[in-house]
């Protein structure tokens, strides 16, 4: 497998350069903003980011230098379940299994939204451990 296929990339321009870290902004456009029509029916959307990457040749990067940001595809992955499979799946099987059970639509959508806030607050408390997983790099 080649490299590229294993790495996605993004283009960025260095905002600040701290010791040991590179502040890079991102511009994420949505997929319709590749669209040729996308100036016309006003959908199109892309926001400002700002990433903090750890780099050990900090000294090197300059504020306004062009540079790309590089994340393993796997980790990507990892991230979408993190924010969209699991939650999305366990939202479900609230909601599955207390319909089954007989408990009124009021008590399963109380129920769902809290086990989603639970979920939220677990990742709040694991972040470290996530965020030392997901690896960004500057090239």
């Amino acid at each position: 497998m080649e490299r590229n296929q294993r790495i996605a990339t993004h283009d960025g321009t260095v905002t600040a350069v701290k010791k040991n870290i590179v502040d890079v902004q991102i511009v994420a456009t949505s997929a319709c903003a590749a669209c040729a029509a996308h100036a016309k029916c006003g959908f199109a959307e892309s926001k400002n980011k700002t990433v903090s990457i750890p780099s050990a040749n900090w000294q090197r990067y300059h504020v306004g230098d062009s540079v790309r940001v590089c994340i393993d595809q796997s980790r990507g992955m990892l991230a979408v379940w993190i924010a969209y499979v699991l939650p999305a799946i366990l939202m479900l099987g609230v909601i599955i299994g207390l319909s089954a059970a007989g408990a009124s639509e009021g008590i399963v959508a109380i129920a769902a939204l809290a086990a989603l806030a639970l979920y939220v607050l677990l990742l709040y408390l694991i972040r470290r451990r996530i965020e030392s997983r997901f690896t960004l790099t500057v090239e």
